[in-house]
């Protein structure tokens, strides 16, 4: 079952442009062999992390939007984990997100079209009903 990831790993601050963009590539291709597809990579540069991770306090932020499967996402990780130059990654899942948000709405929307309490259209409804 397909399910929507977001996938963010911080790749070491001092590697050089042409081999970011070959990492990324390289990890595109991993992860679209493993049955995942991918629908937006975004370089969110080079930022200040909040602890040293491995005597680093800079790392360029990279971050993966994509649709997979549990298998996919998994070697994905593991290859994330061996690369040498990312030195932290996280993954979230975007889906269970996306329903609870859908529910809310649907709930909002059911209760800005029920009339309100006391007004003349409930009290009409009601008065049907009780017949």
């Amino acid at each position: 079952m397909q399910r929507s990831y977001e996938v963010m790993f911080i790749v070491r601050p001092d590697l050089l442009e042409e081999d970011m963009d070959k990492l990324i590539t390289t990890l595109q291709g991993h992860a679209t062999t493993a049955g995942a597809t991918i629908q937006n990579t975004e370089k969110m540069g080079k930022r200040r992390l909040a602890y040293d991770v491995k005597k680093f306090s800079d790392g360029q932020y990279v971050l993966f939007v994509l649709q997979a499967d549990g298998k996919a996402i998994h070697e994905l990780e593991r290859r994330l984990r061996v690369s040498e130059p990312v030195i932290k990654f996280i993954t979230v899942r975007t889906d269970e997100e996306k329903q609870r948000l859908d529910k809310v709405r649907k709930l909002r929307e059911a209760k800005v079209k029920r009339p309100p309490a006391g007004s003349q259209q409930a009290e009409a409804a009601e008065s049907t009903a009780a017949v």
